[in-house]
């Protein structure tokens, strides 16, 4: 950073104590940045600029900025919601960290598939991230004799259900889902980047390709991330929709 100009230094330095949460509280004001760091207003109302630009803080005319809220993933009742989409929707990147791609035999998922229990299964586990942020543990399990293919695939930013059309020419049109709250084990909150006091979302999902199951998934979804919302009317009740890809 030798050499670097002074505002790029902080801007350095701010954005390494937001991610490590130093202002969850509150964030500093421009007169304490500029008494802590030593620099001038000008120095520091770049910098904080420049954090507001990126999305990091929030700050408006005669306003002390505040640190900005992570942004909250919204899933439609009665579509195929994709995470990948939906992420990637409010300006984050969704990258994927890939734990598990490999075949195996599981008989319960078998015969939630409607398969005999000794059938061959690919099975991809992701840790599913927006931004820097963890978000979600995502396990998927497909019949092998569909998903071959895809076990050289590149997990890190591929939306699966788009490949699975692509290459195994499986196109995911329906299916059934339940969303249930649940308490993250102590493995799954060190994933996941939170607290004991933070609760999760689990989505049981059975995917089908017309009216054949071709896929079963279980995402755990950070709950302070991600919400389930719907339409509905007196007269209409709920109002479904339809469209997607994971």
């Amino acid at each position: 950073m030798a050499g670097a100009p002074l505002w790029s230094q902080l801007l350095t330095d701010l954005r390494r104590r937001l991610e490590h949460d130093e202002f969850t509280a509150a964030f500093p004001g421009e007169l304490a940045l500029v008494a802590e760091y030593g620099v001038s207003r000008h120095t520091v109302r770049e910098a904080v600029r420049r954090l507001r630009d990126e999305g990091l803080v929030i700050a408006g005319r005669g306003r002390t900025p505040r640190q900005a809220e992570p942004t909250e993933i919204e899933q439609p009742l009665g579509e195929i919601f994709s995470l990948f989409t939906a992420v990637e929707a409010t300006g984050q990147v969704q990258r994927s960290v890939v734990r598990t791609l490999d075949v195996r035999a599981d008989g319960v998922v078998a015969a939630r598939l409607g398969l005999e229990e000794s059938t061959p299964l690919v099975h991809l586990e992701r840790l599913r991230f927006a931004d820097a942020d963890p978000l979600a543990v995502d396990r998927v399990w497909l019949p092998e004799r569909l998903a071959a293919p895809l076990l050289d695939v590149d997990f890190s930013h591929t939306a699966l259900y788009t490949v699975y059309a692509a290459r195994c020419g499986v196109r995911v049109t329906g299916g059934n889902e339940r969303v249930r709250a649940v308490v993250p084990s102590e493995v799954e909150r060190e994933l996941l980047g939170v607290g004991p006091g933070v609760a999760a979302f689990m989505i049981d999902r059975l995917g089908r390709a017309a009216d054949r199951p071709v896929e079963w998934r279980q995402t755990l979804v950070r709950a302070d991330r991600f919400s389930v919302t719907a339409e509905f009317s007196a007269r209409e009740g709920y109002r479904m929709g339809a469209a997607g890809g994971f």
